[in-house]
Protein backbone atom coordinates (compact mmCIF):
# COMPACT_ATOMS: atom_id res chain seq x y z
CA UNK A 1 0.00 0.00 0.00
CA UNK A 2 1.39 3.42 -0.98
CA UNK A 3 1.10 6.09 1.69
CA UNK A 4 2.09 9.72 1.79
CA UNK A 5 4.51 9.98 4.73
CA UNK A 6 4.47 13.78 4.61
CA UNK A 7 0.71 13.79 5.15
CA UNK A 8 1.21 11.32 8.00
CA UNK A 9 3.70 13.63 9.66
CA UNK A 10 1.46 16.66 9.32
CA UNK A 11 -1.43 14.69 10.83
CA UNK A 12 0.77 13.65 13.74
CA UNK A 13 1.74 17.24 14.38
CA UNK A 14 -1.89 18.38 14.29
CA UNK A 15 -2.68 15.62 16.78
CA UNK A 16 0.10 16.72 19.12
CA UNK A 17 -0.94 20.38 18.81
CA UNK A 18 -4.45 19.44 19.90
CA UNK A 19 -3.17 17.35 22.81
CA UNK A 20 -0.76 20.10 23.88
CA UNK A 21 -3.75 22.25 24.85
CA UNK A 22 -4.99 19.60 27.30
CA UNK A 23 -3.23 19.58 30.65
CA UNK A 24 -4.39 16.23 32.04
CA UNK A 25 -5.61 13.11 30.23
CA UNK A 26 -7.28 10.24 32.09
CA UNK A 27 -8.42 6.93 30.59
CA UNK A 28 -11.24 4.98 32.25
CA UNK A 29 -10.81 1.26 31.60
CA UNK A 30 -12.19 -2.10 32.61
CA UNK A 31 -11.61 -5.62 31.42
CA UNK A 32 -15.25 -6.42 32.14
CA UNK A 33 -18.48 -4.99 30.75
CA UNK A 34 -21.34 -3.89 32.96
CA UNK A 35 -19.21 -2.64 35.86
CA UNK A 36 -20.37 0.98 35.60
CA UNK A 37 -17.37 2.37 33.75
CA UNK A 38 -19.38 5.01 31.87
CA UNK A 39 -21.08 6.01 35.13
CA UNK A 40 -17.68 6.55 36.71
CA UNK A 41 -16.33 8.47 33.69
CA UNK A 42 -19.39 10.74 33.41
CA UNK A 43 -19.54 11.54 37.14
CA UNK A 44 -15.79 12.18 37.27
CA UNK A 45 -16.05 14.57 34.31
CA UNK A 46 -19.13 16.37 35.67
CA UNK A 47 -17.66 16.71 39.17
CA UNK A 48 -14.52 18.33 37.78
CA UNK A 49 -16.61 20.64 35.58
CA UNK A 50 -18.80 21.65 38.55
CA UNK A 51 -15.56 22.49 40.38
CA UNK A 52 -14.82 25.10 37.72
CA UNK A 53 -12.42 23.03 35.61
CA UNK A 54 -12.57 23.01 31.80
CA UNK A 55 -13.26 19.38 30.99
CA UNK A 56 -13.64 17.22 27.90
CA UNK A 57 -15.35 13.81 27.90
CA UNK A 58 -14.47 11.55 24.98
CA UNK A 59 -16.61 8.43 24.55
CA UNK A 60 -14.73 5.83 22.47
CA UNK A 61 -17.10 2.96 23.24
CA UNK A 62 -17.86 2.80 19.54
CA UNK A 63 -20.22 -0.19 19.64
CA UNK A 64 -22.16 0.75 22.76
CA UNK A 65 -21.91 4.48 23.50
CA UNK A 66 -23.64 5.30 26.80
CA UNK A 67 -22.55 8.90 27.31
CA UNK A 68 -25.27 10.54 25.14
CA UNK A 69 -27.97 8.81 27.19
CA UNK A 70 -26.35 9.62 30.52
CA UNK A 71 -26.36 13.35 29.70
CA UNK A 72 -29.78 13.43 28.03
CA UNK A 73 -28.22 14.19 24.64
CA UNK A 74 -29.85 11.41 22.58
CA UNK A 75 -30.74 12.68 19.13
CA UNK A 76 -28.10 15.42 19.17
CA UNK A 77 -25.52 15.60 16.38
CA UNK A 78 -21.99 16.92 16.03
CA UNK A 79 -21.59 20.09 13.96
CA UNK A 80 -18.56 21.55 12.18
CA UNK A 81 -17.00 25.01 12.13
CA UNK A 82 -13.96 26.03 10.07
CA UNK A 83 -13.13 22.40 9.34
CA UNK A 84 -13.25 21.41 13.02
CA UNK A 85 -15.79 19.22 14.83
CA UNK A 86 -17.65 21.07 17.58
CA UNK A 87 -18.24 19.04 20.74
CA UNK A 88 -21.58 19.26 22.51
CA UNK A 89 -21.40 21.32 25.67
CA UNK A 90 -22.96 21.02 29.12
CA UNK A 91 -21.65 23.97 31.12
CA UNK A 92 -17.84 23.63 31.36
CA UNK A 93 -18.04 20.11 29.95
CA UNK A 94 -17.41 19.34 26.28
CA UNK A 95 -18.59 15.94 25.05
CA UNK A 96 -17.85 13.88 21.95
CA UNK A 97 -19.28 10.42 21.21
CA UNK A 98 -19.88 8.28 18.16
CA UNK A 99 -23.48 8.29 19.38
CA UNK A 100 -23.71 11.87 18.09
CA UNK A 101 -22.90 10.60 14.58
CA UNK A 102 -25.58 7.91 14.27
CA UNK A 103 -28.62 8.73 12.17
CA UNK A 104 -30.72 6.40 14.32
CA UNK A 105 -29.91 5.42 17.90
CA UNK A 106 -30.51 1.73 17.08
CA UNK A 107 -27.95 1.74 14.24
CA UNK A 108 -25.13 -0.77 14.71
CA UNK A 109 -21.53 0.35 14.25
CA UNK A 110 -19.74 -2.38 12.28
CA UNK A 111 -16.11 -1.29 11.99
CA UNK A 112 -12.80 -3.12 11.92
CA UNK A 113 -9.63 -2.09 13.75
CA UNK A 114 -8.05 0.36 11.24
CA UNK A 115 -11.27 2.35 10.90
CA UNK A 116 -11.70 2.46 14.67
CA UNK A 117 -8.19 3.84 15.05
CA UNK A 118 -8.88 6.47 12.38
CA UNK A 119 -12.12 7.62 14.03
CA UNK A 120 -10.57 7.83 17.50
CA UNK A 121 -7.64 9.80 16.09
CA UNK A 122 -10.10 12.16 14.39
CA UNK A 123 -11.94 12.64 17.69
CA UNK A 124 -8.74 14.09 19.13
CA UNK A 125 -7.12 15.81 16.17
CA UNK A 126 -10.16 17.29 14.42
CA UNK A 127 -12.32 18.23 17.42
CA UNK A 128 -12.25 21.82 18.63
CA UNK A 129 -11.47 20.92 22.24
CA UNK A 130 -9.59 24.13 22.93
CA UNK A 131 -7.70 24.55 26.21
CA UNK A 132 -8.81 21.93 28.75
CA UNK A 133 -7.79 21.16 32.29
CA UNK A 134 -8.91 17.54 31.91
CA UNK A 135 -9.83 15.12 29.14
CA UNK A 136 -11.64 12.02 30.44
CA UNK A 137 -11.79 9.08 28.01
CA UNK A 138 -14.54 6.49 28.46
CA UNK A 139 -13.29 3.24 26.88
CA UNK A 140 -15.19 0.05 26.05
CA UNK A 141 -14.53 -3.08 28.10
CA UNK A 142 -11.57 -5.29 27.31
CA UNK A 143 -8.08 -4.68 25.94
CA UNK A 144 -8.90 -4.55 22.23
CA UNK A 145 -8.69 -1.99 19.44
CA UNK A 146 -10.20 1.03 21.18
CA UNK A 147 -8.18 1.00 24.43
CA UNK A 148 -5.01 0.17 22.50
CA UNK A 149 -5.64 2.96 20.00
CA UNK A 150 -6.25 5.65 22.62
CA UNK A 151 -3.24 4.55 24.71
CA UNK A 152 -1.00 4.80 21.64
CA UNK A 153 -2.45 8.13 20.51
CA UNK A 154 -2.24 9.82 23.94
CA UNK A 155 1.34 8.97 24.85
CA UNK A 156 1.54 11.42 27.76
CA UNK A 157 -1.66 10.37 29.53
CA UNK A 158 -1.61 10.91 33.29
CA UNK A 159 -2.86 7.36 33.66
CA UNK A 160 -5.80 5.00 33.74
CA UNK A 161 -8.59 4.46 36.25
CA UNK A 162 -9.59 0.79 36.33
CA UNK A 163 -13.19 0.03 37.32
CA UNK A 164 -14.34 -3.29 38.74
CA UNK A 165 -17.10 -4.81 40.83
CA UNK A 166 -16.29 -6.92 43.90
CA UNK A 167 -17.12 -10.40 42.60
CA UNK A 168 -14.44 -12.75 41.29
CA UNK A 169 -15.92 -13.10 37.80
CA UNK A 170 -15.26 -9.38 37.21
CA UNK A 171 -11.90 -9.25 39.00
CA UNK A 172 -10.41 -11.96 36.77
CA UNK A 173 -11.00 -9.84 33.66
CA UNK A 174 -10.10 -6.53 35.29
CA UNK A 175 -6.65 -7.85 36.21
CA UNK A 176 -5.96 -8.01 32.48
CA UNK A 177 -6.61 -4.26 32.19
CA UNK A 178 -3.90 -3.58 34.75
CA UNK A 179 -1.49 -5.88 32.89
CA UNK A 180 -2.47 -4.05 29.69
CA UNK A 181 -1.49 -0.73 31.27
CA UNK A 182 1.84 -2.09 32.48
CA UNK A 183 2.73 -3.43 29.02
CA UNK A 184 1.98 -0.04 27.44
CA UNK A 185 3.81 1.93 30.17
CA UNK A 186 0.50 3.60 31.04
CA UNK A 187 0.40 4.59 34.73
CA UNK A 188 -2.44 3.11 36.76
CA UNK A 189 -3.99 5.90 38.81
CA UNK A 190 -5.92 3.34 40.78
CA UNK A 191 -8.77 0.85 41.06
CA UNK A 192 -12.39 1.75 41.85
CA UNK A 193 -14.64 -0.93 43.33
CA UNK A 194 -18.05 -0.02 41.93
CA UNK A 195 -21.41 -1.49 43.03
CA UNK A 196 -19.76 -2.21 46.37
CA UNK A 197 -22.67 -2.88 48.65
CA UNK A 198 -26.04 -1.18 48.94
CA UNK A 199 -26.83 1.46 51.56
CA UNK A 200 -30.55 1.64 52.34
CA UNK A 201 -31.70 5.27 51.89
CA UNK A 202 -34.29 4.83 54.64
CA UNK A 203 -32.50 3.07 57.52
CA UNK A 204 -28.85 3.41 56.44
CA UNK A 205 -28.20 -0.34 56.70
CA UNK A 206 -25.55 -1.67 54.34
CA UNK A 207 -26.06 -4.91 52.38
CA UNK A 208 -23.17 -6.42 50.40
CA UNK A 209 -25.07 -7.69 47.37
CA UNK A 210 -21.99 -8.51 45.26
CA UNK A 211 -19.62 -9.20 48.18
CA UNK A 212 -17.16 -6.47 49.13
CA UNK A 213 -13.42 -5.86 49.17
CA UNK A 214 -12.48 -7.78 46.04
CA UNK A 215 -11.26 -4.68 44.22
CA UNK A 216 -9.17 -3.54 47.16
CA UNK A 217 -7.58 -6.96 47.55
CA UNK A 218 -6.79 -7.14 43.83
CA UNK A 219 -5.24 -3.64 43.88
CA UNK A 220 -3.03 -4.68 46.79
CA UNK A 221 -1.96 -7.90 45.06
CA UNK A 222 -1.10 -6.05 41.85
CA UNK A 223 0.62 -3.20 43.70
CA UNK A 224 -1.61 -0.37 42.45
CA UNK A 225 -3.60 2.28 44.31
CA UNK A 226 -7.07 1.54 45.62
CA UNK A 227 -9.24 4.63 45.14
CA UNK A 228 -12.34 3.56 47.02
CA UNK A 229 -15.75 1.89 46.92
CA UNK A 230 -18.91 3.21 45.25
CA UNK A 231 -22.15 1.73 46.68
CA UNK A 232 -25.11 0.74 44.52
CA UNK A 233 -27.73 3.48 44.38
CA UNK A 234 -31.10 3.26 42.56
CA UNK A 235 -30.85 7.02 42.01
CA UNK A 236 -28.05 6.38 39.49
CA UNK A 237 -30.48 4.38 37.36
CA UNK A 238 -33.13 7.09 37.66
CA UNK A 239 -30.64 9.87 36.84
CA UNK A 240 -29.28 7.97 33.82
CA UNK A 241 -32.74 7.22 32.43
CA UNK A 242 -33.72 10.86 32.79
CA UNK A 243 -30.44 12.22 31.41
CA UNK A 244 -29.61 14.06 34.64
CA UNK A 245 -26.25 14.36 36.36
CA UNK A 246 -26.25 12.05 39.39
CA UNK A 247 -23.35 13.82 41.10
CA UNK A 248 -25.28 17.13 40.88
CA UNK A 249 -28.90 16.15 41.58
CA UNK A 250 -28.11 13.56 44.25
CA UNK A 251 -25.08 15.19 45.85
CA UNK A 252 -26.32 14.46 49.42
CA UNK A 253 -26.43 10.67 49.00
CA UNK A 254 -23.79 8.32 50.39
CA UNK A 255 -22.93 7.18 46.86
CA UNK A 256 -22.31 10.76 45.67
CA UNK A 257 -20.12 11.39 48.71
CA UNK A 258 -18.16 8.23 47.88
CA UNK A 259 -17.68 9.50 44.33
CA UNK A 260 -16.28 12.78 45.64
CA UNK A 261 -13.84 11.00 47.93
CA UNK A 262 -12.59 8.92 45.01
CA UNK A 263 -12.27 11.99 42.78
CA UNK A 264 -10.23 13.77 45.47
CA UNK A 265 -7.77 10.84 45.49
CA UNK A 266 -7.53 10.99 41.68
CA UNK A 267 -6.75 14.72 41.76
CA UNK A 268 -4.16 14.16 44.51
CA UNK A 269 -2.46 11.44 42.43
CA UNK A 270 -2.30 13.66 39.36
CA UNK A 271 -1.04 16.68 41.30
CA UNK A 272 1.68 14.59 42.94
CA UNK A 273 2.83 13.06 39.66
CA UNK A 274 2.61 16.34 37.73
CA UNK A 275 5.32 18.02 39.81
CA UNK A 276 8.00 16.33 37.71
CA UNK A 277 6.45 17.55 34.45
CA UNK A 278 6.88 20.99 32.80
CA UNK A 279 4.30 23.51 33.94
CA UNK A 280 1.59 23.44 31.28
CA UNK A 281 0.23 26.91 32.09
CA UNK A 282 3.54 28.47 31.16
CA UNK A 283 3.74 26.40 27.99
CA UNK A 284 0.20 27.38 26.98
CA UNK A 285 0.99 31.04 27.58
CA UNK A 286 4.07 30.82 25.38
CA UNK A 287 2.05 28.97 22.73
CA UNK A 288 -0.57 31.73 22.65
CA UNK A 289 2.08 34.43 22.33
CA UNK A 290 4.07 32.62 19.68
CA UNK A 291 1.48 30.58 17.78
CA UNK A 292 2.56 31.72 14.35
CA UNK A 293 6.25 31.50 15.17
CA UNK A 294 5.84 28.01 16.62
CA UNK A 295 4.13 26.81 13.46
CA UNK A 296 6.89 28.32 11.34
CA UNK A 297 9.69 26.53 13.17
CA UNK A 298 8.17 23.07 13.44
CA UNK A 299 10.80 20.47 12.68
CA UNK A 300 10.42 16.99 11.24
CA UNK A 301 13.28 14.65 12.18
CA UNK A 302 13.94 11.95 9.59
CA UNK A 303 16.30 9.12 10.42
CA UNK A 304 18.05 6.64 8.10
CA UNK A 305 20.14 3.63 9.19
CA UNK A 306 23.44 3.98 7.34
CA UNK A 307 26.85 2.36 7.06
CA UNK A 308 29.79 4.07 5.35
CA UNK A 309 27.58 6.98 4.39
CA UNK A 310 25.08 4.79 2.51
CA UNK A 311 21.63 3.52 3.46
CA UNK A 312 22.05 0.04 4.91
CA UNK A 313 19.63 -2.42 3.35
CA UNK A 314 19.10 -4.01 6.79
CA UNK A 315 18.04 -1.82 9.69
CA UNK A 316 19.58 -4.14 12.28
CA UNK A 317 23.01 -4.20 10.61
CA UNK A 318 23.61 -0.46 10.35
CA UNK A 319 26.51 1.31 12.09
CA UNK A 320 25.03 4.78 12.36
CA UNK A 321 21.84 6.78 12.22
CA UNK A 322 21.82 9.69 9.80
CA UNK A 323 19.29 12.32 10.85
CA UNK A 324 17.93 15.21 8.80
CA UNK A 325 15.91 18.03 10.38
CA UNK A 326 13.34 19.49 7.99
CA UNK A 327 11.75 22.84 8.76
CA UNK A 328 8.01 22.78 8.12
CA UNK A 329 5.92 23.64 6.27
CA UNK A 330 8.46 24.52 3.55
CA UNK A 331 10.37 21.21 4.04
CA UNK A 332 13.81 22.81 3.92
CA UNK A 333 16.83 21.02 5.44
CA UNK A 334 18.08 22.90 8.51
CA UNK A 335 20.43 20.35 10.05
CA UNK A 336 22.12 16.98 9.51
CA UNK A 337 23.56 14.70 12.20
CA UNK A 338 25.25 11.32 12.14
CA UNK A 339 25.14 9.37 15.42
CA UNK A 340 26.72 6.01 16.13
CA UNK A 341 24.33 3.11 16.71
CA UNK A 342 24.53 1.32 20.10
CA UNK A 343 25.78 -2.28 20.43
CA UNK A 344 23.25 -4.63 18.90
CA UNK A 345 20.72 -6.14 21.30
CA UNK A 346 17.15 -7.14 20.50
CA UNK A 347 14.95 -4.06 20.58
CA UNK A 348 17.85 -1.65 21.13
CA UNK A 349 17.81 0.02 17.70
CA UNK A 350 14.11 1.04 17.72
CA UNK A 351 14.52 2.51 21.20
CA UNK A 352 17.64 4.35 20.08
CA UNK A 353 15.69 5.88 17.18
CA UNK A 354 13.02 7.13 19.58
CA UNK A 355 15.63 8.51 22.00
CA UNK A 356 16.95 10.67 19.18
CA UNK A 357 13.45 12.18 18.68
CA UNK A 358 13.09 10.80 15.17
CA UNK A 359 9.56 11.21 13.77
CA UNK A 360 10.02 9.21 10.57
CA UNK A 361 12.44 6.36 9.85
CA UNK A 362 13.31 5.65 6.20
CA UNK A 363 14.68 2.14 5.66
CA UNK A 364 15.38 -0.51 3.08
CA UNK A 365 14.56 -3.65 5.04
CA UNK A 366 13.16 -3.92 8.53
CA UNK A 367 11.46 -6.68 10.49
CA UNK A 368 7.82 -6.56 11.67
CA UNK A 369 8.85 -6.63 15.34
CA UNK A 370 10.99 -3.52 14.92
CA UNK A 371 8.16 -1.75 13.06
CA UNK A 372 5.76 -2.61 15.89
CA UNK A 373 8.12 -1.19 18.54
CA UNK A 374 8.75 1.97 16.51
CA UNK A 375 5.07 2.63 15.85
CA UNK A 376 4.25 2.09 19.53
CA UNK A 377 6.80 4.81 20.26
CA UNK A 378 5.21 7.19 17.76
CA UNK A 379 7.79 6.73 14.98
CA UNK A 380 6.41 6.24 11.47
CA UNK A 381 8.28 3.90 9.11
CA UNK A 382 8.75 4.21 5.35
CA UNK A 383 10.23 0.92 4.14
CA UNK A 384 11.41 -0.78 0.98
CA UNK A 385 13.62 2.11 -0.23
CA UNK A 386 16.09 0.94 -2.91
CA UNK A 387 18.12 4.17 -3.26
CA UNK A 388 21.25 4.14 -1.06
CA UNK A 389 22.44 7.76 -1.09
CA UNK A 390 20.94 9.65 1.92
CA UNK A 391 21.06 13.01 0.16
CA UNK A 392 19.16 11.64 -2.83
CA UNK A 393 16.65 9.92 -0.55
CA UNK A 394 15.89 13.07 1.38
CA UNK A 395 15.44 15.03 -1.86
CA UNK A 396 13.01 12.41 -3.17
CA UNK A 397 11.11 12.66 0.10
CA UNK A 398 10.94 16.47 -0.08
CA UNK A 399 9.67 16.22 -3.67
CA UNK A 400 6.99 13.72 -2.61
CA UNK A 401 8.46 10.99 -4.81
CA UNK A 402 9.44 8.53 -2.08
CA UNK A 403 6.82 5.84 -1.57
CA UNK A 404 6.35 3.08 0.97
CA UNK A 405 6.75 -0.34 -0.69
CA UNK A 406 7.17 -4.01 0.16
CA UNK A 407 9.71 -4.82 2.85
CA UNK A 408 12.76 -6.44 1.27
CA UNK A 409 14.39 -7.47 4.57
CA UNK A 410 15.72 -11.05 4.39
CA UNK A 411 17.62 -10.91 7.67
CA UNK A 412 16.26 -13.82 9.67
CA UNK A 413 13.26 -14.01 7.32
CA UNK A 414 11.94 -10.61 8.23
CA UNK A 415 13.24 -10.46 11.81
CA UNK A 416 15.62 -7.59 11.15
CA UNK A 417 15.52 -5.58 14.38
Amino acid sequence: MNINPQDQMMEEMELQESLAQIEHKILVLSGKGGVGKSTVASNLAMSLALDGKKVGLLDIDLHGPSIPKIFGLDGKYLQQEDGKILPLEVGNLKIVSVGFMLQHQDDAVIWRGPLKYSVIKQFIKDVKWGALDYLIVDSPPGTGDEPLSIAQLIKDADGAIVVTTPQNVALADVRKSITFCHKLNLPVIGVIENMSGFVCPHCGERVDIFKVGGGEKMASEMNVNFLGRIPIDPNIVEATDEGKSFIYYYSKTETAKSFLEVIKKIEDFIEKNSNAKPKQDALKKDDKQNTKEAKDVRVLRIGMPTSGGKLNAHFGRSDELTIYDLKLPEKSIVNKDIVKMPPHEEGSFPNFVKQNNVNLLIVGGIGPKAIEILEQNGVDVLKGVSEDDPESIIRLYIDGKLKDSDNDCDHGKGNCH
